[in-house]
């Protein structure tokens, strides 16, 4: 069987047509990824594949960063600055290795979508695939903006941190309707969350300013945080995101919260419990946020960040020194957040994602103890970072669908840095589409294609659009 064929991940007749005749045709919303507003502003062309594909100084591919370390790749043919035509070759050997890893496939998938580039890519075939894909990079259908609009992307959400000036979404709102796509902020306000750190304090004075606001404790915090999100919904602003890599919930006052921040701004040594107390604040704070300016709010839990402490001081964050994390009660700890914060009637549209799949049964079960309105207003979100693949997919539509209604998923996004990544919604696709394959051949739903082509077209882009208050 060729590699990638047309029917790649469609082993039946039903997901064959539900994948060519329904999902294949629709747009793609990719409401959370690490794309940079400002280089899709300014539109430059990558000088080579490796730039693009692999690292352009401290922006890369950490996925295969981690392989390449596997394969016993020096550092500097990966984050370093060896030369970038041996770091193709150093990647080719490593995928040559990569079998049964999604990324062997989506490698593989990427140069076929992008550059029409059939062969199979290894050490032998590297130098050839390099010169092709590098003269293809030199037009201007491999300037960033080509590359998400011949994607068929319609929405780009960007992560941000709340003090961004959001400049670039700026510019890029006046030039919307030539580039045929909308770059809209989502806030990540992680920063406010390291209550620990000694940047702490220095970090409300860059937030505060902002915002136009002196933060000096818990409550004028908020009120930063407040004007950030009228700042952010004013330049479309839909989403926030919030990393609790671990979360404890500790319920306090206003009075404790206020102290806390207080303390950690002179830089105190701060409690366990006083640490818990605050996230569990700030979380709540957020929450009624969100709510009140009808945003959706994404949660990415138990994840181990930056285990190689000398790595991440040769290299920095984000360079694939993450692991899943493994606190055992984490969805437990979400449960009682969500009970507490149902009480003041303040839980918002939320998708829930755990790097964890062991949390995944009780966040579907759970997040149905909440819902109200006229929305499915909790969502189980996509199989995240290292579930996704085929598997971790699969895992997480067949949660999804026996423990909610699959038909309102608002689907796949790219999570990613690279403007070569929307073809993993195609794989998502496929996969949706092979899995509801599955079940008409084995008589659990109905062969009928009009009610099963809405349901993939809706899960592929309308349900996101309508969910998130997109393109209206």
């Amino acid at each position: 069987m060729t590699l990638l064929n047309r029917n790649f991940l469609l082993t039946n007749d039903p997901a064959k047509k539900l994948f060519h005749e329904f999902t294949d045709k629709m747009p793609i919303i990719d409401f959370h990824c690490h794309l940079s507003p400002q280089e899709i502003y300014e539109n430059k062309n990558y000088p080579n594949l490796t730039r693009i594909w692999i690292n352009d100084g401290s922006i890369g591919d950490h996925y295969k960063w981690r392989l390449m370390r596997a394969n016993g790749v020096p550092e500097d043919l990966i984050t370093g600055d060896g030369d970038d035509y041996q770091k193709m070759v150093a990647w080719s050997k490593t995928i040559e290795k990569a079998i049964g890893n999604p990324l062997y496939e989506w490698t593989h998938l990427e140069l076929q979508r992008f550059f029409g580039i059939t062969e199979t890519f290894s050490s032998k075939s590297v130098k050839e695939i390099w010169d092709k894909a590098n003269e293809m990079l030199a037009t201007d259908d491999f300037k960033p903006r080509s590359l998400i609009k011949n994607s068929n992307v319609k929405v780009v959400c960007t992560t941000d941190d709340p003090a961004s000036d959001l400049h670039y979404h700026e510019l890029l709102a006046q030039e919307e309707q030539e580039n045929g796509f909308q770059v809209l902020p989502a806030m990540r306000p992680d920063k406010a969350f390291a209550l620990e750190e000694e940047t702490y304090g220095s970090y409300l004075k860059e937030l505060g300013s902002a915002a136009n606001v002196d933060i000096v404790d818990f409550d004028s915090l908020v009120v930063a945080f407040e004007q950030r999100f009228k700042f952010f919904k004013e330049h479309g602003g839909r989403l926030s995101d919030h990393g609790l890599n671990t979360f404890h919930f500790v319920k306090t006052d206003a009075i404790e919260l206020n102290q806390i921040v207080s303390k950690a701004i002179a830089n105190k040594e701060l409690t366990q419990r006083e640490v818990d107390a605050y996230s569990t604040g700030l979380v709540e704070a957020l929450m009624k946020l969100n709510k009140k300016f009808n945003w959706t709010m994404q949660y990415h839990i138990n994840a181990i960040r930056n285990a190689n402490k000398p790595m991440l001081a040769k290299v920095g964050a984000d360079a694939g020194f993450d692991s899943m994390g493994t606190q055992p009660d984490i969805a437990g700890q979400i449960m009682s957040l969500l009970t507490d914060a149902q009480n003041d009637d303040i839980i918002p549209k939320t998708i829930l994602y755990s790097l964890n799949p062991n949390d995944w049964m009780q966040l579907a079960t759970g997040m149905g103890d909440f819902y109200q309105g006229s929305v499915q207003k909790m969502q189980l979100g996509c199989g995240w970072w290292f579930n996704d693949t085929r598997e971790g997919m699969i895992n997480q539509l067949t949660t999804m669908a026996q423990q909610s209604l699959l038909a309102n998923f608002v689907g796949m996004l790219t999570d990613s840095r690279s403007f070569l990544s929307y073809p993993r919604h195609e794989y998502f696709r496929r996969v949706l589409c092979n899995l509801i394959g599955e079940w008409v051949e084995r008589g659990q739903v109905p062969e009928d294609y009009e009610f099963l082509g809405q349901i993939v077209e809706d899960i592929s882009y309308n349900n996101a659009k309508n969910y998130f208050g997109f393109l209206k």
